[in-house]
């Protein structure tokens, strides 16, 4: 199950726009939609008026969504859950969709997330990811989570999950703090590329490297227009070079070397 939310945890959208990229590129079809009722504030989380196929009007409410996909180059099925952030009752919620994977036989959860970052939009977006599964340690190359503090809906979700016997990991991408307006392409493009890591499995990436091209000659303009701008995204670009390790660097390119390969199906083994 790959599972992202609306809202705290998802910057720039870069979150919900991957699950929402996968539905699209796998043709994904709606497994089960939770009940909103007991989980959401409608004075915050407000359902929308739109008009049908047929032209009636249709109100839409903000249900969580769980999405079923047989990936064309794997063999395992997935699990896609988009939803907003619930307002209430997560112990509940968390219950109701732990229950639904483990009816649907789901072994592994990945939650995404997004925040805002001192990270240079020059740079490839940062993602962070934590595990408390040793399987997980191993195989994706991920540590526990030090984090103290404040926690979203995902942190929870991870939490019951391996309560459950079910392995779970989160991944998080470091959006440019100014540069946050959704959506972030880049940030959901850098997602996808570590979720396909932990799948070990080659994800589509259909036009989101074009979409993300355009948003960083975009994110270019409008440094090359604003003096203060170009001056703070510098001091943050020579922060960054002298915190960086070479051996960082040099893991980031032997993992994309290995997502070259996988999406061209061979072993990189």
């Amino acid at each position: 199950m790959v599972a992202a939310f609306e809202g705290w945890n998802d910057a720039a959208d870069a979150a919900s726009g991957t699950v929402d990229h996968l539905i699209e590129e796998w043709d994904a079809e709606l497994l089960i939609e939770l009940d909103p009722e007991d989980f959401y504030d409608f004075q915050v989380q407000r359902p929308e008026v739109g008009t049908s196929d047929r032209g009636e009007r249709v109100i839409t409410w903000p249900a969580p969504a769980i999405y079923h996909a047989r990936p064309r180059r794997g063999d395992r099925d997935v699990l896609l859950l988009r939803a907003p952030e619930p307002n209430f009752r997560w112990k509940t919620f968390c219950s109701t969709v732990i229950g639904v994977a483990k009816l649907a036989g789901v072994t592994e959860l990945v939650t995404l997330g997004a925040l805002l970052a001192d990270s240079p939009h020059t740079r490839p977006v940062p993602v962070s990811g934590s595990t408390s599964d040793p399987r997980l340690m191993e195989r994706m190359s991920l540590t526990p989570s030090r984090y103290t503090g404040p926690v979203g809906i995902t942190s929870v979700l991870n939490e019951m999950a391996a309560a459950e016997g079910i392995a779970a990991a989160s991944l998080w991408a470091a959006v440019p703090h100014y540069l946050a307006e959704p959506p972030c392409p880049k940030a959901t493009l850098a997602l996808l590329g570590a979720l396909e890591d932990a799948m070990g499995l080659p994800l589509p990436q259909g036009v989101l490297v074009e979409m993300a091209e355009a948003w960083q000659r975009g994110a270019e303009d409008l440094t090359s227009r604003d003096d203060e701008i170009a001056e703070y995204v510098e001091a943050l670009e020579n922060e960054q070079d002298t915190s960086e390790l070479p051996e960082a660097s040099g893991d980031a390119i032997a993992r994309e070397f290995e997502r070259y390969l996988r999406r061209r199906n061979v072993d990189p083994e």
